[in-house]
Order: C-alpha cells, then structure tokens, then sequence
C-alpha cells in the first residue's frame, strides 16, 4: 500500500495544524509549503531521516550571523569558553585577507564537512561531480542563477572564507588557587583545490575539487559529533538562528532524556551564546521564541515548557535522530 508520504498527498487536517500553530496566514508561499510538507513528512515517517552531523564544539560556540567587517579576529564566549576565528587567506585581487565565514551557508557547509568525515572517516573530502550535485547535497538550489545572490555564487564565497580560517577554542579552568587556560588552535583544511563556474552549475563538472580538513580540525569534529535530520535543515537553511537552536536542541533533548531531569535555560545565556548580535535582549528572546516555535514544527520530539526569564526542556524531549552510529557524549553543554 502506498502511504501519504510516497504519493505526495498530505492529511490536510495535520497540515492545517501545523499551519495555526506557526500562525501562518493565506496565502502560502512555495517556501512554507514546502516547510509544512517536511514537517508532515518529518511527523509520519521519523524513521525516514536523512543523517546529518554537526561537530559538538561548534554548538557550544556558534560562527558569526552576519559578516563581521575587517576586524583583526572575531570572537564569541559561552561560559568559561572562547571560540576566536582567525583569516589565513588571502585574496590576490583585493590585497587582503578573506573575509570570515558567517550566516547560513557555512553553518550547511559545517554539517556536509563533519556529515563526511564520518562517513568516510578521512581527512579529505571529495566535493562531488558537478557543482550542481553539491549545492543539493548542502540543501540549496543550483537554479537560483549566477548573480551576486544566487545559491550557487553565494556558497563559492563562503566556502573560500570558511576554508581560508583558523578556528581556536580557549577554556577557562579556575580552581581555588591557580587560573588554568586549555587552548586548541585548529586551521579548517590544510589543503583544498577547487574549481567551478557559479554561472553554469549544472554544465561544469568540478575537476575533482577536494578538501583536505586540518589535523586537529578532523578529531574535533567527528569525536562527539551531534546528529541531525538533513530534512529540517533544509527548511531552515534561511535563518542561521534557526539551524543553531536546532541542533543545540536536540543535543539539549539528548541530556535531559539521559539524566530524566529538564534543564532550564535563561534567554540571557542563549543570547550569550547564539545571538550576541543583539543588542537588546528582548529582540533576541523574540527572534529565539519564533524560531524555536518552527524548530519543533520539524521536530515534534522537542518539547519545551516557557519559564520566567528563559525556556525549559522537558525530559520527555528525545533527540531529533534517536538511532545514531556514532557515540554521543553526554557532557553538558
């Protein structure tokens, strides 16, 4: 028997649900149709995932939302620890460094790099046969064309940016008597080669472009990697809050799970650690509470409870992949 699913249709009752839920008003755009069919999608068949991974440290600490500007290192702090984001290329036309990876895409490119590595378990990582296959393989669309705004230029961009930077966590170790620092310094790749034509994606193979991932790069990302749902990332892929309260939730949901206790979460400490953009933390508990709303639209085994001054997640909540094949570590974030 063919289900729902396989035939294209939808319950419409569910997908009228979803729709109060999220508040969504007539009529729908193609972009919320498709979000409301992956949530359907998503809701019917859990087993169906499409496995992504996103490495643990970079949940704790997230890249930047929006470009930062020549600024000499950017940096972000959660708790006692420090991510700093270095530029090491160079860019011959403008006779200056790369600019530094922010927004959605390298978040996408993140979890296709770590998604990979495990996968593969190698330090390099083919990026496909055509340019096309791989924006598909991110979530994006190689048909958005080749201008400035266009999927296919945009990930061109910021995959020179993210490739081209030095990410270093720093850890402060306070005791009764002695300050402590733990510092690891980890460059993306120590080696890539690329090749394509933004402007005719689906025509140019990519000559066998290839990245190498740094040493220290590689072991961090596939220790304790955090798995994913690729099918929500894609429908989230517009909004780099979105994607980092999901998969900082689903490793949240993992926890609480484990240790059958909710965890509160002051808004404060999420804009610290997502959202340090924001300069008036009632935009940032907005933008957070809406977009956590949607999360679990794709997510229902997230359930969250409102609390004053943050949000609560309950131990009913279970991770958005429950089966992985990777270990998780149960290490507080």
């Amino acid at each position: 028997m063919t289900s729902p699913s396989d035939s294209g249709l939808r319950p419409a009752g569910e997908t009228s649900l979803l729709k109060n839920m999220l508040q969504i008003p007539n009529p729908l755009t193609i972009a919320t149709r498709q979000f409301l069919d992956t949530a359907v999608d998503i809701r019917q068949t859990p087993e169906d995932y499409e496995l992504a991974y996103m490495a643990r440290e970079l949940v704790q600490c997230t890249l930047p939302h929006s470009d930062p500007g020549d600024v000499p290192l950017w940096t972000r702090v959660n708790g006692n620890l420090t991510l700093v984001i270095a530029r090491t290329a160079y860019d011959k036309k403008t006779q200056a460094p790369v600019g530094y990876p922010f927004g959605s895409i390298p978040r996408l490119l993140l979890f296709w790099m770590t998604t990979e590595a495990v996968r593969t378990g190698g330090r390099r990582l083919e990026l496909g046969v055509t340019y096309s296959n791989f924006l598909r393989e991110l979530g994006l669309n190689p048909n958005t064309g080749g201008g400035k705004r266009g999927d296919a230029k945009r990930v061109q961009e910021q995959t020179r940016r993210l490739f081209g930077a030095s990410i270093s966590f720093q850890e402060d170790i306070p005791t009764s008597h002695l300050q402590g620092e733990r510092r690891v310094n980890m460059p993306v790749s120590s080696k890539s080669e690329l090749w394509w034509d933004p402007r005719s994606p689906e025509q140019l193979g990519m000559w066998g472009s290839w990245v190498e991932l740094g040493e220290d790069f590689f072991k961090a990302i596939t220790a304790a990697p955090v798995p994913a749902d690729m099918r929500a990332l894609r429908v989230l892929k517009r909004s780099p809050l979105a994607l980092d309260l999901y998969v900082w939730a689903t490793h949240k949901a993992f926890i609480t799970s484990r240790k059958g206790k909710s965890q509160f979460v002051p808004w404060r400490g999420l804009m610290k650690q997502f959202g340090s953009g924001y300069a008036d933390p009632r935009d940032f508990q907005k933008y957070a509470s809406k977009a956590l709303k949607k999360i679990q639209t794709v997510y229902p085994g997230l359930h969250l409870a409102d609390d004053y001054g943050g949000v609560r997640i309950l131990p009913t909540s279970r991770p958005a992949i429950s089966v992985s094949p990777v270990k998780l570590s149960p290490k507080s974030l």
